[in-house]
Protein backbone atom coordinates (compact mmCIF):
# COMPACT_ATOMS: atom_id res chain seq x y z
CA UNK A 1 0.00 0.00 0.00
CA UNK A 2 1.57 3.60 -1.02
CA UNK A 3 0.72 6.92 0.59
CA UNK A 4 -2.56 8.68 0.46
CA UNK A 5 -2.58 10.05 -3.19
CA UNK A 6 -5.70 12.41 -3.11
CA UNK A 7 -8.78 13.32 -0.78
CA UNK A 8 -12.07 12.19 -1.07
CA UNK A 9 -14.11 15.27 -3.01
CA UNK A 10 -17.42 16.18 -1.26
CA UNK A 11 -20.02 12.92 -1.84
CA UNK A 12 -22.03 13.93 -5.05
CA UNK A 13 -24.62 10.93 -5.71
CA UNK A 14 -27.42 10.47 -8.46
CA UNK A 15 -29.84 13.46 -8.47
CA UNK A 16 -33.39 12.55 -7.79
CA UNK A 17 -33.33 12.66 -11.81
CA UNK A 18 -30.78 10.36 -12.49
CA UNK A 19 -32.51 7.66 -9.99
CA UNK A 20 -35.84 7.99 -11.79
CA UNK A 21 -34.29 8.24 -15.12
CA UNK A 22 -32.32 4.65 -14.20
CA UNK A 23 -36.20 3.16 -12.48
CA UNK A 24 -37.46 3.93 -15.92
CA UNK A 25 -34.73 2.47 -18.36
CA UNK A 26 -34.47 -0.46 -16.21
CA UNK A 27 -37.72 -1.21 -16.10
CA UNK A 28 -37.81 -0.65 -19.84
CA UNK A 29 -35.33 -3.37 -20.51
CA UNK A 30 -35.11 -5.70 -17.94
CA UNK A 31 -37.49 -8.15 -15.97
CA UNK A 32 -37.19 -7.92 -11.76
CA UNK A 33 -34.81 -10.68 -11.20
CA UNK A 34 -36.23 -13.63 -8.63
CA UNK A 35 -35.36 -13.48 -4.93
CA UNK A 36 -35.39 -17.00 -3.36
CA UNK A 37 -34.30 -18.88 0.13
CA UNK A 38 -31.63 -20.52 -0.27
CA UNK A 39 -31.27 -24.29 2.16
CA UNK A 40 -28.44 -23.12 4.33
CA UNK A 41 -30.07 -22.45 7.23
CA UNK A 42 -28.04 -25.18 8.70
CA UNK A 43 -24.52 -23.39 8.37
CA UNK A 44 -25.83 -19.15 8.16
CA UNK A 45 -28.02 -19.70 11.49
CA UNK A 46 -30.45 -17.01 9.48
CA UNK A 47 -32.81 -17.20 6.81
CA UNK A 48 -30.34 -16.57 3.54
CA UNK A 49 -31.93 -14.79 0.51
CA UNK A 50 -30.56 -14.45 -2.77
CA UNK A 51 -30.91 -11.50 -5.45
CA UNK A 52 -30.43 -13.72 -8.81
CA UNK A 53 -28.34 -11.54 -11.01
CA UNK A 54 -27.04 -14.28 -12.57
CA UNK A 55 -30.09 -14.26 -14.41
CA UNK A 56 -29.78 -11.17 -15.98
CA UNK A 57 -29.17 -11.02 -19.98
CA UNK A 58 -25.43 -10.52 -19.58
CA UNK A 59 -25.25 -12.85 -16.69
CA UNK A 60 -24.20 -9.70 -14.50
CA UNK A 61 -26.50 -6.88 -12.23
CA UNK A 62 -23.90 -4.71 -14.26
CA UNK A 63 -26.33 -4.43 -16.95
CA UNK A 64 -28.33 -2.00 -14.54
CA UNK A 65 -25.48 0.47 -15.04
CA UNK A 66 -24.83 0.39 -18.42
CA UNK A 67 -28.32 1.22 -19.11
CA UNK A 68 -28.67 3.83 -17.32
CA UNK A 69 -25.25 5.44 -18.22
CA UNK A 70 -25.26 4.70 -22.24
CA UNK A 71 -29.06 6.04 -22.54
CA UNK A 72 -28.00 8.99 -20.79
CA UNK A 73 -25.64 9.49 -22.77
CA UNK A 74 -27.70 9.35 -25.74
CA UNK A 75 -27.25 7.93 -29.58
CA UNK A 76 -24.15 10.49 -30.21
CA UNK A 77 -22.19 9.50 -33.11
CA UNK A 78 -19.21 9.07 -31.38
CA UNK A 79 -20.60 6.55 -29.02
CA UNK A 80 -19.08 5.68 -25.55
CA UNK A 81 -16.24 4.17 -24.41
CA UNK A 82 -15.21 2.26 -21.38
CA UNK A 83 -12.71 -0.05 -19.41
CA UNK A 84 -13.90 -3.42 -17.54
CA UNK A 85 -12.38 -7.31 -16.47
CA UNK A 86 -15.82 -8.33 -17.92
CA UNK A 87 -19.12 -7.87 -16.60
CA UNK A 88 -19.52 -3.75 -17.15
CA UNK A 89 -17.83 -4.23 -20.19
CA UNK A 90 -20.60 -6.92 -21.21
CA UNK A 91 -23.14 -4.95 -19.50
CA UNK A 92 -22.31 -1.73 -21.95
CA UNK A 93 -21.87 -3.53 -25.20
CA UNK A 94 -25.52 -5.08 -24.49
CA UNK A 95 -26.82 -1.62 -23.29
CA UNK A 96 -25.12 -0.05 -26.64
CA UNK A 97 -26.71 -2.77 -28.88
CA UNK A 98 -29.88 -2.68 -27.31
CA UNK A 99 -30.33 1.27 -27.45
CA UNK A 100 -27.75 1.42 -30.57
CA UNK A 101 -24.99 3.61 -29.08
CA UNK A 102 -21.25 2.57 -30.45
CA UNK A 103 -19.00 1.67 -27.92
CA UNK A 104 -15.50 0.91 -27.29
CA UNK A 105 -14.49 -1.63 -24.77
CA UNK A 106 -11.02 -2.28 -23.55
CA UNK A 107 -10.28 -5.04 -21.59
CA UNK A 108 -7.12 -6.40 -19.33
CA UNK A 109 -5.09 -9.28 -21.23
CA UNK A 110 -5.69 -11.09 -18.17
CA UNK A 111 -9.61 -11.35 -18.01
CA UNK A 112 -11.85 -14.08 -17.83
CA UNK A 113 -12.26 -15.95 -21.37
CA UNK A 114 -15.67 -16.35 -20.66
CA UNK A 115 -16.41 -12.47 -20.48
CA UNK A 116 -14.34 -11.77 -23.43
CA UNK A 117 -16.04 -14.62 -25.61
CA UNK A 118 -19.45 -12.84 -23.86
CA UNK A 119 -18.32 -9.45 -25.42
CA UNK A 120 -17.69 -11.27 -28.61
CA UNK A 121 -21.04 -12.90 -28.87
CA UNK A 122 -23.08 -8.98 -28.77
CA UNK A 123 -20.71 -8.46 -31.88
CA UNK A 124 -18.36 -6.02 -29.65
CA UNK A 125 -14.52 -6.90 -30.50
CA UNK A 126 -12.46 -5.90 -26.96
CA UNK A 127 -9.55 -3.76 -27.25
CA UNK A 128 -7.03 -6.06 -25.24
CA UNK A 129 -4.46 -4.01 -23.38
CA UNK A 130 -2.12 -4.32 -19.96
CA UNK A 131 -2.52 -7.33 -17.25
CA UNK A 132 -4.76 -5.81 -15.09
CA UNK A 133 -7.99 -3.51 -14.85
CA UNK A 134 -5.99 -0.67 -13.97
CA UNK A 135 -3.72 -0.59 -16.37
CA UNK A 136 -6.67 -1.07 -19.28
CA UNK A 137 -8.79 1.48 -17.51
CA UNK A 138 -6.17 4.11 -17.48
CA UNK A 139 -5.47 3.12 -21.36
CA UNK A 140 -9.61 3.77 -22.29
CA UNK A 141 -9.15 7.17 -20.22
CA UNK A 142 -6.45 8.17 -22.36
CA UNK A 143 -8.52 7.18 -25.63
CA UNK A 144 -11.65 9.03 -24.16
CA UNK A 145 -9.84 12.29 -23.75
CA UNK A 146 -9.62 12.82 -27.66
CA UNK A 147 -13.09 10.32 -28.13
CA UNK A 148 -15.97 9.28 -27.00
CA UNK A 149 -17.25 9.71 -23.23
CA UNK A 150 -15.66 7.28 -20.75
CA UNK A 151 -18.53 5.52 -18.37
CA UNK A 152 -17.09 4.46 -15.45
CA UNK A 153 -17.93 0.63 -13.86
CA UNK A 154 -18.56 2.32 -10.48
CA UNK A 155 -17.80 6.27 -10.47
CA UNK A 156 -20.40 7.33 -12.62
CA UNK A 157 -23.70 9.26 -11.70
CA UNK A 158 -25.85 7.09 -13.90
CA UNK A 159 -24.37 3.71 -13.30
CA UNK A 160 -24.48 4.49 -9.65
CA UNK A 161 -28.36 5.08 -10.24
CA UNK A 162 -28.99 2.24 -12.19
CA UNK A 163 -27.40 0.14 -9.39
CA UNK A 164 -29.40 1.25 -7.50
CA UNK A 165 -32.84 -0.19 -8.65
CA UNK A 166 -31.26 -4.16 -7.62
CA UNK A 167 -31.92 -3.01 -4.05
CA UNK A 168 -35.46 -1.07 -5.07
CA UNK A 169 -36.43 -4.63 -6.36
CA UNK A 170 -35.50 -6.34 -3.08
CA UNK A 171 -37.71 -3.91 -1.17
CA UNK A 172 -40.34 -5.11 -3.28
CA UNK A 173 -39.73 -8.65 -2.75
CA UNK A 174 -39.25 -9.24 0.79
CA UNK A 175 -40.90 -6.42 3.22
CA UNK A 176 -39.41 -5.45 6.83
CA UNK A 177 -36.05 -5.17 7.53
CA UNK A 178 -33.04 -7.38 6.71
CA UNK A 179 -29.56 -7.31 6.29
CA UNK A 180 -28.10 -6.79 2.88
CA UNK A 181 -24.87 -8.60 1.69
CA UNK A 182 -22.99 -6.39 -1.40
CA UNK A 183 -19.81 -7.40 -3.22
CA UNK A 184 -17.50 -4.51 -3.05
CA UNK A 185 -14.74 -3.68 -6.06
CA UNK A 186 -15.18 -0.40 -7.22
CA UNK A 187 -17.94 0.26 -5.14
CA UNK A 188 -20.65 1.01 -7.69
CA UNK A 189 -23.40 -1.27 -6.62
CA UNK A 190 -22.89 -0.81 -2.93
CA UNK A 191 -23.25 3.20 -3.30
CA UNK A 192 -26.66 2.40 -5.71
CA UNK A 193 -27.65 0.13 -2.66
CA UNK A 194 -27.13 2.85 0.48
CA UNK A 195 -28.68 5.43 -2.22
CA UNK A 196 -31.53 2.90 -2.71
CA UNK A 197 -31.88 2.03 1.05
CA UNK A 198 -31.39 5.76 2.92
CA UNK A 199 -31.76 8.43 0.22
CA UNK A 200 -28.59 10.57 -0.37
CA UNK A 201 -28.17 11.29 3.09
CA UNK A 202 -29.25 9.16 6.03
CA UNK A 203 -31.41 11.97 6.68
CA UNK A 204 -33.25 12.17 3.87
CA UNK A 205 -36.26 10.65 2.41
CA UNK A 206 -36.22 7.32 0.10
CA UNK A 207 -38.88 6.12 -1.47
CA UNK A 208 -38.83 3.46 1.68
CA UNK A 209 -38.16 6.29 4.41
CA UNK A 210 -40.41 4.85 6.72
CA UNK A 211 -38.64 1.56 6.81
CA UNK A 212 -34.95 2.42 5.86
CA UNK A 213 -33.04 2.48 9.20
CA UNK A 214 -34.13 -1.54 8.82
CA UNK A 215 -31.72 -2.02 5.93
CA UNK A 216 -28.40 -2.89 7.21
CA UNK A 217 -25.71 -2.77 4.40
CA UNK A 218 -22.83 -4.50 4.67
CA UNK A 219 -19.75 -4.27 1.71
CA UNK A 220 -17.86 -7.70 0.84
CA UNK A 221 -14.66 -7.16 -0.37
CA UNK A 222 -11.97 -9.76 -1.73
CA UNK A 223 -8.84 -9.88 1.00
CA UNK A 224 -6.29 -9.54 -1.84
CA UNK A 225 -7.89 -6.28 -2.84
CA UNK A 226 -9.48 -3.40 -0.32
CA UNK A 227 -9.38 0.18 -2.28
CA UNK A 228 -12.94 0.77 -0.97
CA UNK A 229 -12.57 0.03 2.41
CA UNK A 230 -9.48 1.70 2.72
CA UNK A 231 -10.53 5.00 0.93
CA UNK A 232 -13.76 4.95 3.28
CA UNK A 233 -11.58 4.54 6.24
CA UNK A 234 -8.43 7.22 5.60
CA UNK A 235 -11.56 9.77 3.96
CA UNK A 236 -8.65 9.62 0.93
CA UNK A 237 -8.09 7.23 -2.23
CA UNK A 238 -5.14 5.22 -1.40
CA UNK A 239 -3.57 2.89 -3.63
CA UNK A 240 -3.46 -0.58 -2.30
CA UNK A 241 -1.65 -4.21 -3.00
CA UNK A 242 -3.72 -6.00 -5.38
CA UNK A 243 -3.10 -9.59 -5.38
CA UNK A 244 -4.73 -12.50 -7.57
CA UNK A 245 -7.90 -13.52 -6.22
CA UNK A 246 -11.08 -15.21 -7.99
CA UNK A 247 -12.96 -12.68 -7.13
CA UNK A 248 -11.57 -11.26 -10.78
CA UNK A 249 -13.81 -8.88 -10.77
CA UNK A 250 -13.46 -6.90 -7.65
CA UNK A 251 -9.92 -6.43 -8.27
CA UNK A 252 -8.02 -3.75 -9.12
CA UNK A 253 -7.96 0.17 -7.43
CA UNK A 254 -9.96 3.40 -7.38
CA UNK A 255 -10.04 6.12 -10.18
CA UNK A 256 -8.97 9.55 -8.74
CA UNK A 257 -11.63 11.52 -7.55
CA UNK A 258 -14.35 8.26 -6.67
CA UNK A 259 -17.24 8.93 -4.66
CA UNK A 260 -17.77 5.71 -3.82
CA UNK A 261 -15.82 5.56 -0.90
CA UNK A 262 -17.35 8.88 0.29
CA UNK A 263 -21.13 7.38 -0.07
CA UNK A 264 -20.28 4.32 2.37
CA UNK A 265 -18.22 6.63 4.87
CA UNK A 266 -21.39 9.07 5.03
CA UNK A 267 -23.69 6.01 5.42
CA UNK A 268 -21.91 3.91 8.03
CA UNK A 269 -21.54 0.72 5.62
CA UNK A 270 -19.84 -2.33 7.52
CA UNK A 271 -17.33 -3.86 5.56
CA UNK A 272 -15.79 -7.35 5.76
CA UNK A 273 -13.37 -9.52 3.58
CA UNK A 274 -12.58 -12.59 2.45
CA UNK A 275 -9.79 -14.89 1.77
CA UNK A 276 -9.32 -17.48 -1.38
CA UNK A 277 -10.34 -20.54 0.36
CA UNK A 278 -13.98 -19.17 1.64
CA UNK A 279 -14.83 -17.34 -2.26
CA UNK A 280 -13.68 -20.90 -3.52
CA UNK A 281 -16.24 -23.22 -0.81
CA UNK A 282 -18.98 -20.17 -1.25
CA UNK A 283 -18.82 -20.89 -5.15
CA UNK A 284 -18.97 -25.13 -4.74
CA UNK A 285 -21.72 -25.04 -2.23
CA UNK A 286 -23.60 -22.71 -4.63
CA UNK A 287 -23.45 -25.11 -6.93
CA UNK A 288 -23.55 -28.13 -5.30
CA UNK A 289 -26.47 -27.40 -3.20
CA UNK A 290 -27.86 -24.44 -4.24
CA UNK A 291 -27.87 -25.47 -8.20
CA UNK A 292 -26.94 -21.98 -8.71
CA UNK A 293 -23.30 -20.82 -11.31
CA UNK A 294 -21.98 -18.19 -9.66
CA UNK A 295 -18.46 -16.72 -10.46
CA UNK A 296 -15.95 -15.41 -7.33
CA UNK A 297 -17.17 -11.94 -7.35
CA UNK A 298 -20.64 -12.52 -7.13
CA UNK A 299 -20.01 -15.38 -4.42
CA UNK A 300 -18.13 -13.11 -1.85
CA UNK A 301 -21.35 -12.41 0.54
CA UNK A 302 -21.83 -16.34 1.28
CA UNK A 303 -18.20 -16.46 1.94
CA UNK A 304 -18.15 -13.64 4.67
CA UNK A 305 -20.98 -15.56 6.19
CA UNK A 306 -19.27 -18.89 6.02
CA UNK A 307 -16.10 -17.42 7.73
CA UNK A 308 -18.26 -15.57 10.39
CA UNK A 309 -17.52 -12.07 8.81
CA UNK A 310 -21.27 -11.34 9.06
CA UNK A 311 -23.35 -11.52 11.89
CA UNK A 312 -26.58 -12.46 10.94
CA UNK A 313 -29.46 -10.06 12.83
CA UNK A 314 -32.86 -11.33 10.69
CA UNK A 315 -33.01 -12.44 6.96
CA UNK A 316 -29.82 -11.74 5.09
CA UNK A 317 -30.21 -10.75 1.55
CA UNK A 318 -27.12 -11.75 -1.00
CA UNK A 319 -26.45 -10.06 -4.04
CA UNK A 320 -25.41 -12.62 -6.07
CA UNK A 321 -24.28 -10.50 -8.81
CA UNK A 322 -22.81 -12.33 -11.85
CA UNK A 323 -22.39 -16.04 -13.46
CA UNK A 324 -19.69 -15.46 -15.72
CA UNK A 325 -17.06 -17.97 -14.13
CA UNK A 326 -14.79 -19.88 -17.21
CA UNK A 327 -16.67 -23.68 -17.40
CA UNK A 328 -12.36 -24.75 -16.38
CA UNK A 329 -12.30 -23.00 -13.37
CA UNK A 330 -15.70 -23.63 -11.86
CA UNK A 331 -15.19 -27.37 -12.79
CA UNK A 332 -11.65 -27.27 -11.05
CA UNK A 333 -13.87 -26.38 -7.23
CA UNK A 334 -16.44 -28.54 -7.57
CA UNK A 335 -14.76 -31.74 -8.50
Amino acid sequence: MTDVESPLRPVEPPTAADLDHARHVVAAELAPTPLIRLPLDDLAGADVYAKLETLQPTGSFKVRGALAAVSAAGADQAGVITASAGNHGLGVAYAATRLGVPCTIVVPANASPAKIEGLRRLGVGPVLHGESYDEAEAHALTLARSGPPFISAYNDPHVIAGQATCLEEVREQLHGGFTVVVPVGGGGLLAGTVLAAHGPTRAAASPWSSAAARIRVIGVESAASRAVSTAAAAAAITTVEVGPTLADGLAGNLEAGSVTPGLAAAHGVEFAAVGEEHIAEAVRLLATRCGLIVEGAGAVGLAALLAGEVEPAGPVVLLLTGRNIAAAALSGLIV
